[in-house]
């Protein structure tokens, strides 16, 4: 029988063999009664420093002789079947069309082909490898292609980040995701790890051997192809119009476009697609030295091999506002994130082994619907808009994105550069962040700095790194679907991830591309 054992706890030294040792306590048996311990989840407890233990849940298969101790951390694991798939009977004209290759694609694109569908992929960016050319030059140069960039290409905006696989979704596709992922080149540890993460330059090779496996079942991936208009009759999908002046006919689309796909959306809009302002968050990068948060986090055992870079994550709620950190990266660089020109946008990025001087988070504040000046359903792009418009303003107007010792940012002076230095991939200029940030964000960052402090130690320091701005936390848009996950206004239609409004993260995104494949195959015959 097999079993799943939990709070099991090691000290940092303990290794697989304290971890068996306990595992044999907890049963009350000899070591040849069980077999093929395997860690499920793995989690650190940091509490009581110095003092900082792993805990466990472990499965492992026992001899059917052994009588399971009553304790509420052993049970028996029930097998559970996943649900089999049968394809519809609504016939399928053409075959299904995938927009865009950021996880709730690629999942839809992957379920889809792994079931026979042989589905069509467009993506408007370049492939991984013309990808990391290009935005490489934008990085040394300011020279940013506005099709294939950090927010568009293949593997989506989540291609250069942390490659997170957290998720706060209890839904058991999850653990697809997290399968595939491993399948395609994820570490081990992403299976068992309680904050697991893939890193940029890891998740880049993943994407590919995606992509593969979709072509090598029958599907076709096209990348420089950008939907420029739909085809519709009667109230149904019918075909896509791409910038290479090409028809794509088909009665099935899946709308997996990412968060910053404003022209999309603007053209969908015109079409008649009902959109909903959604609310968002905006802000700044912080860094602080990667030693001060270990310090913080794990105490005199900071630099323990088995610990790695500590992260964090803080939350201050006002009366009309939250403040929170957001996309935390240990060891890892801000990254300059544009899509449009004359404009700065930040996000965070680390590679697997995240071993760089700096962590950096997102620092930001609650926006909604109140403050973009409209009612207008598009109102909240431009509102992104007018914010990193300024902030290449306040940088200079030559791309260089506007930094602020955490000091000075209090103070509202502009100063110079501290012991942090900014690991900005771009040019950076000081300036006063408070010119690039509605007074209310700002005002609340600053309430909220003072708070997270003394919630870590170092977080406050005067020579922590401001650098401006982060406005694509997640959508501002979403798209309403029906019961069936299609567009509410165009049958056949399915809009998906992020980019209309139904995830916050690579894993929650993937999770709806999932959603929407098994959709798919419900409805409809396997296209001839």
């Amino acid at each position: 029988m097999k079993i799943i054992i939990s709070n099991l706890v090691t000290t940092l030294d303990g290794g697989q063999k304290e971890l068996e040792h306990q595992v044999l306590q907890k049963l009350r048996i000899n070591n040849n009664l069980v077999k093929n311990i395997k860690i499920v989840k793995q989690s650190t407890d940091a509490r009581k420093k110095p003092g900082i233990r792993f805990v466990y849940s472990v499965s492992c298969e026992l001899d059917d002789s052994v009588k399971v101790p009553s304790d509420k951390d052993v049970r028996i694991l029930q097998e559970l079947r996943e649900e089999e798939l049968f394809p519809g009977n609504k016939p399928m004209d053409g075959r299904p069309l995938v927009v865009g290759t950021g996880p709730a694609g690629l999942f839809c694109a992957l379920v889809l082909a792994q079931n026979g569908y042989k589905p069509i992929v467009i993506e408007r960016g370049g492939n991984v490898s013309e990808r990391t050319q290009k935005v490489a030059v934008y990085w040394n140069s300011g020279t940013l292609d506005t099709e294939t960039n950090v927010q568009f290409g293949e593997g989506g905006a989540g291609t250069f980040s942390d490659g997170k696989l957290t998720t706060r979704i209890n839904d058991a596709r999850c653990e697809k995701v997290l399968s595939e992922f491993h399948k395609f080149g994820a570490p081990d540890e992403i299976l068992y790890k309680a904050k697991p993460h893939i890193g940029t330059d890891v998740l880049k090779n993943i994407v590919v051997q995606m992509r593969m496996e979709i072509e090598r079942l029958g599907g076709t991936v096209l990348f420089n192809t950008k939907m420029v208009d739909v085809k519709t009759l009667n109230g149904e999908i019918c075909g896509v119009y791409t910038n290479n002046n090409s028809l794509i006919d088909t009665n099935t689309v899946v709308l997996a476009i990412g968060h910053s796909a404003r022209d999309t959306f603007e053209m969908l809009y015109k079409r008649g697609i009902t959109f909903v302002q959604k609310p968002f968050s905006i802000g700044v990068r912080i860094e602080h030295p990667q030693e001060v948060i270990n310090t913080a986090q794990y105490g005199d055992a900071a630099g323990h091999p088995a610990l790695g870079p500590a992260d964090y994550q803080l939350f201050c709620k006002f009366l009309e506002r939250t403040a929170y950190s957001f996309c935390m990266c240990p060891g890892g660089v801000v990254v300059a994130s544009a899509s449009e020109t004359d404009t700065i946008v930040t996000n965070g990025m680390s590679e697997f082994k995240r071993d760089k001087d700096n962590a950096n988070s997102a620092l930001v504040v609650s926006v909604g619907p109140g403050d973009f000046g409209t009612q207008h359903p598009l109102a909240g792009i431009e509102f992104q808009r007018k914010w990193e418009r300024l902030a290449f303003e306040t940088g200079g107007r030559n791309n260089s994105a506007p930094v602020q010792r955490l000091e000075d940012f209090l103070e509202g002076r502009t100063g110079g550069l501290g012991s942090v230095k900014p690991s900005y991939t771009g040019e950076t200029r000081c300036a006063d962040i408070n010119n690039c940030l509605p007074n209310y964000v700002t005002d609340s960052m600053k309430q909220s700095i003072s708070y997270f402090g003394r919630r870590l130690k170092g977080f406050g320091m005067k020579d922590a790194l401001l650098t401006g701005v982060e406005t694509r936390t997640s959508s501002p848009v979403r798209i309403p679907r029906n019961d069936k996950l299609e567009c509410i206004d165009l049958q056949g239609l399915y809009p998906a991830g992020e980019g209309a409004g139904y995830a916050g993260g690579i894993v929650s995104a993937a999770v709806d591309g999932i959603r929407i494949a098994e959709q798919i195959i419900k409805t409809y015959a396997i296209p001839k």
